[in-house]
């Protein structure tokens, strides 16, 4: 499954499901037309000539993390230290008619690794690239989103539920059904608040949530409204208006490279994994380059 999610709401826009002999970059294709008027931030393993040509041409702008190996040849060198380069099919070098001409952006975050962005805003007057750069480490917020369906909502029981693949794809849906409605309420309580969607707790709207299903008897707008009223009362105290914190999580692999590692492994792995902490603010360095 790939889905288009709002990084302010964690709202799932759209969604594709596909099967075990897909990939992520053809769903993702799908999702083009919902895209048109956004910027659309993937990761690493989406960039790709029909990928591009699908979402620029339905209106939508890209702001793609690329390996070293992708449009490398740079073409025109920017006044901000960006630079122009192709993006062409899969094998094909030089500056052929089935690629794209992408601009890219290089930077480090507190002296790492660098990281390679491809954007088909051209301008750097208009779109700086310490600003794209800043920009791209939103698309976390996504995790967020996977985490509040499949952690909070879903439960820690069961994958899925279902064992025909059309009821699978039928209880993903529902899922993705029911995160947008709770995404809608969290949406309106901040609204109501004046302060951002996620500063809302999202598990805290699941519980009353729940606990009201039971209890509703009908599903007139009254008695809907009467529930969005108690359902505020309820979650107001636990709003957070202050500035959001900066924390950060270790990346943690959730199973062994092999599915015959022993579980004691398994155990250890889960073990070390240190909790959520407060940090300062990270430093994006720009890494200007040179056309030869």
């Amino acid at each position: 499954m790939v889905t288009l999610t709002e990084c302010g709401t964690h709202a799932q826009i759209d969604a594709a499901v596909g099967g075990f002999n897909g990939g992520e970059p053809e769903l993702a294709i799908k999702m083009a037309d919902s895209a048109a008027g956004m910027l659309v931030i993937m990761d690493r393993g989406f960039p790709g000539v029909a990928l591009w040509k699908a979402y620029t041409g339905a209106g939508a702008h890209l702001l793609i993390r690329a390996r070293s190996s992708v449009a490398a040849r740079p073409v025109e060198q920017l006044p901000d230290g960006t630079y122009l380069a192709r993006m062409n099919l899969a094998g094909q070098k030089g500056a052929h008619p089935g690629g794209v001409l992408v601009r890219v952006i290089e930077y480090r975050v507190d002296s790492g690794e660098v990281v390679r962005l491809l954007t088909d805003l051209m301008d750097p007057v208009a779109h700086p690239a310490a600003e794209l750069a800043g920009i791209y480490h939103a698309r976390w917020e996504a995790e967020a989103a996977f985490r509040q369906i499949k952690t909070f909502q879903r439960g820690p029981v069961e994958v899925l539920r279902s064992g025909d693949p059309e009821l699978v794809r039928q209880e993903v849906w529902a899922h993705l059904a029911v995160h947008h409605c709770l995404t809608q309420v969290i949406v309106g309580l901040a609204d109501d608040n004046g302060i951002d969607p996620d500063r809302v707790s999202f598990v805290k709207v699941l519980k009353h949530a729940r606990r009201s299903v039971v209890r509703q008897c009908s599903d007139t707008p009254t008695k809907i409204k009467e529930f969005l009223v108690v359902l505020a009362a309820k979650v107001h105290r636990k709003l957070d208006n202050g500035v959001r914190r900066l924390r950060e999580a270790d990346r943690h692999l959730k199973r062994p490279d092999s599915k015959y590692s022993s579980k004691l492994s398994y155990r250890i792995n889960t073990r070390d994994r240190r909790p959520t902490r407060r940090i300062t603010a990270k430093v994006i360095t720009l890494q200007p380059s040179i056309v030869q």
